[in-house]
């Protein structure tokens, strides 16, 4: 940990390819600056990402990074906190990535509550392939895949963590820097795994879930009496289709995460030899 770190230190020297005014310029930074916040410096975090435009975070990050295959990443995510709980592990996802092909690594994520960040870049489309809908996209939405809208009702992701066991559930909004970062930063802190879905438009393919539709529409929790650690209220807004919350929508004060109840919060990093195994490279040439 460190007093002296700075987001910018977490900058990469390679230049973000996408589109010009992508809401994931404002999610990563955010993130960026939370890292920083908590005390955290490049040469302990991980960064984790799947497929999609939110892929491509770990090589804009200057951080430990992995840029693993579609919907894997919290598995690979909670290896790397398993194998080293000294490292802060933040995976970082898409809808599409993490709500489709991911889900069934997300619920069970949340539900072991391993202690580390997901953050997701809910742009409710596809991007990278080309703005064919996605399973946070609205039934009425109409894309090429969808011409007549997608008849079907969108999956809402917080509702799933809440029921997976979730202990820390919030929601922000890419383009609302501070409260984006001081959202992802409570996420960081919380002993557990914290889940953030950021609102981080789409303005190449997605007309609808823009800026100014956020802007115009999002509930800010912090303006509200709402308490987080009230599990009843925070399942009444999560619930709650007709608004766009943002903030911290529920936290288990009393959260242990997973590492700390099986006893394996120390690491086994200390019982790896240096070097591979004995006969390994035997056993790689066998299917090179």
């Amino acid at each position: 940990m460190s007093e002296n770190v700075r987001f910018t230190d977490f900058k990469s020297d390679k230049q973000p390819t996408w589109c010009p005014g992508c809401g994931d310029f404002g999610t990563m930074n955010g993130m960026m600056k939370a890292l920083a916040e908590t005390g955290n410096d490049p040469d302990n975090t991980f960064v984790v990402a799947g497929i999609g435009c939110s892929g491509k975070i770990g090589t804009y990050m200057h951080s430990y990074a992995l840029h693993g295959v579609h919907g894997r990443a919290l598995p690979v995510g909670t290896g790397v906190k398993m194998a080293n709980p000294n490292l802060e592990v933040m995976v970082a996802g898409g809808d599409g990535d993490g709500y489709s092909i991911g889900a069934g690594h997300f619920i069970h994520a949340v539900r072991r509550n391993v202690d580390m960040t997901y953050v997701v870049m809910d742009n409710r489309i596809y991007g990278l392939t080309k703005g064919q809908f996605s399973p946070t996209s609205r039934e009425d939405f109409e894309t090429a895949t969808s011409p007549d809208g997608t008849h079907q009702q969108p999956v809402n992701p917080l509702a799933l963590a809440l029921a997976a066991g979730g202990t820390f559930i919030a929601q922000s909004f890419s383009s609302d820097a501070q409260r984006h970062a001081e959202i992802v930063q409570q996420a960081i802190e919380h002993d557990g795994f914290g889940y953030v879905n950021v609102y981080s438009p789409c303005v190449t393919f997605n007309d609808v879930d823009t800026y100014d539709y956020f802007r115009d529409t999002i509930v800010d929790l912090a303006d509200e009496d709402h308490d987080p650690t009230d599990y009843d209220a925070a399942k009444e807004k999560i619930l709650d289709r007709g608004k766009e919350y943002q903030g911290v929508i529920y936290q288990d004060e009393d959260s242990t995460p997973y590492e700390v109840l099986e006893g394996v919060h120390e690491g086994n990093m200390s019982e790896i030899p240096d070097g591979a195994p004995e006969g390994a490279m035997d056993l790689v040439r066998e299917f090179y």
